[in-house]
């Protein structure tokens, strides 16, 4: 179906129209803004006036946002699973009022429809000139962007998109559901443990609930798809392996990686950006970024992460995810970058931004609550598996400290676990004093976690968690369904070929005192390691800062260096 077709074939078409209400969705939180006779004018340079007729689809789920229509007369409804049995009004749209997603900028394909219900005219705006448009309508682009992210955030949080159909307690659901809130997919779950409507569609399906999961988007359906799967029906893998060489490669979309991929497209260095599981790194799990500078009421670690990767597309950077390094080895001057699925990636310079992979909690019987009740980010996917279960938090840094106040809008109790002897040993102290002055939030310091316990023959199901108080030598046991453990990180150093120098924890040495060869012609750079041309920033690079604001001061720091570097030996 293309944004031309009149949906006439659509099930219960006319039934659907008949049931949209008068007048037009209120604008909450201003994600539908209605332009000003002047930006209406300044876009008419830019688009073409066109009549529409009641039926009409304009955007069509599933497909390419080709171009961004506003409507000038008649009324537009937004229609999940239009011609489905289950389609649904979601929003309607008068003049004014502009109509798609953030796809219409990152080429993701829609996840509802528009189709007309009284017609009138639009004016169409191809896709590919809207960044130019920005640009130069700077208060138009930022009033877009601004309403583009509000649309995915409501997407996200009313699950509006496609389907994943399984048990919250399966293994596989679960990774499906992780990679889809990690790269912000708007998604609906489906639990076939709680919600009624699951049955019925899969016997929709011709299913049976072993087959789950399943993920269900429009006529597609994948049996237990890989996420890898996920990115390709969604346009997440964007680098052409066919491409003999790039500038930069930059291994972790962290804000260090982000930063490089912004600043080294920007300043014309063909740029690609790998994470093997989603852009954001470890900033992206964070429900709210406090502290960092020019957001005075914080802002979710996802919303950063998206900015920043509209921003690296804007200039030419293309992000990849999954695509998960495994390898590294220097080829005819260049480096090649192996990745889990066997392809290579070659560049000229590489940027090791890979941070830290999580620590695991070193207690007993801890794989087999892991994989479906202990958590290691606090984001709205895991609040919503903890609505109404107590919720044990271990952990004593900022990370921690921002899960337990926001899981406690969430969950039944939550009791925060620390070893430290005091809150704010190592968090800062604004987390600490709220999280002191929340009656919701129980603090048990120099605690530790000895054990784990399940409910009586439900393997998987975590019932309490044991903990021994340092001072006291007293052991007590914590009721809790859902364990979420935030106790640093390892460095993501594995890939990296052993001439890369690392510190004894791991992390990679740069600069003067990085190792390798010694060559009175090669002085090595501020971020550069022991190898010549690869550079390091951010959580995994040794000596770091761990904030996201020096991460992403190393990422833009890093890229200058490549200059530098590439200056040197073209």
């Amino acid at each position: 179906m293309t944004a031309e077709t009149t949906a006439g074939a659509g099930a219960g078409l006319e039934e659907l129209l008949a049931q949209v209400p008068p007048g037009e969705t209120p604008d909450l939180h201003g994600a539908f803004p209605r332009l000003e006779e002047v930006q209406l004018r300044a876009l008419e340079a830019w688009g073409e006036r066109r009549p529409v007729r009641r039926g009409e689809v304009l955007i069509a789920e599933g497909e390419p946002q080709t171009r961004l229509d506003v409507v000038l007369s008649g009324r537009v409804a937004v229609v999940e699973g239009f011609g489905t049995p289950e389609q649904d009004v979601v929003q309607v749209h008068g003049p004014g009022r502009f109509l798609g997603n953030l796809g219409v900028l990152t080429g993701e394909p829609a996840f509802v429809t528009s189709v007309v219900v009284d017609p009138g005219e639009v004016l169409g705006v191809p896709a590919e000139r809207l960044l130019a448009i920005a640009a130069a309508e700077r208060a138009f682009g930022d009033e877009m962007l601004r309403a583009f992210l509000v649309r995915r955030w409501l997407a996200l949080g009313e699950g509006i998109g496609f389907r994943i159909v399984g048990s919250r307690y399966s293994a596989e659901t679960r990774q499906l559901r992780e990679f889809a809130a990690r790269n912000r997919l708007p998604h609906r779950f489906v639990d076939l443990e709680s919600d009624p409507s699951a049955e019925r569609l899969l016997q929709q399906l011709g299913l049976a609930p072993d087959d789950t999961p399943v993920v269900f988007y429009r006529d597609r359906l994948l049996r237990n798809p890989s996420p890898a799967e996920l990115a390709e029906m969604f346009g997440l893998r964007e680098v052409d392996e066919s491409q003999q060489v790039h500038d930069l490669v930059i291994v972790g979309a962290g804000p260090a990686g982000l930063a490089a991929a912004v600043y080294g497209a920007s300043e014309g260095l063909d740029t690609v950006l790998l994470d093997a599981v989603a852009t954001g790194g470890q900033a992206g799990r964070t429900s709210s970024i406090e502290n960092y500078l020019g957001f005075p009421s914080g802002i979710p670690g996802g919303e950063l992460a998206e900015r920043a990767v509209l921003q690296a597309e804007k200039f030419g950077a293309r992000p990849s995810v999954p695509a998960e390094a495994v390898g590294m080895e220097r080829r005819e001057g260049t480096y090649v970058v192996r990745m889990s699925d066997g392809e290579e990636i070659t560049g000229r310079c590489v940027i090791v931004a890979s941070g830290v992979r999580v620590r695991r909690l070193p207690v007993p019987r801890l794989e087999e609550f892991e994989s479906t009740c202990v958590y290691y980010a606090a984001t709205p996917v895991e609040a919503q598996q903890c609505v109404g279960d107590p919720v044990v938090i271990i952990g004593g840094g900022n990370s921690a400290g921002q899960a337990a106040i926001f899981m406690a809008d969430h969950a039944a109790e939550v009791r925060l676990v620390i070893r430290e002897n005091a809150l704010d040993e190592y968090m800062s102290r604004y987390l600490a004093d709220r999280i002191e002055h929340d009656p919701r939030i129980e603090v048990r310091l120099h605690t530790v976690v000895e054990g784990l316990e399940g409910l009586e023959g439900q393997r998987g199901r975590l019932q309490a968690v044991v903990v021994r108080d340092t001072a006291t030598d007293q052991q007590d046991r914590l009721p809790a369904r859902d364990l979420m453990v935030f106790i640093g990180g390892i460095p993501s150093t594995s890939w990296l070929p052993e001439s890369v120098t690392v510190d004894a924890g791991g992390y990679v040495l740069t600069g003067p005192g990085a190792g390798g060869r010694d060559d009175a012609s090669w002085p090595r750079l501020l971020l550069e390691t022991s190898l010549p041309g690869v550079f390091a920033a951010g959580d995994v690079r040794s000596g770091s800062v761990k904030r996201v604001a020096t991460a992403v001061g190393e990422g833009a720091m890093a890229v200058r260096l490549v200059h530098e570097h590439l200056g040197t030996t073209r």
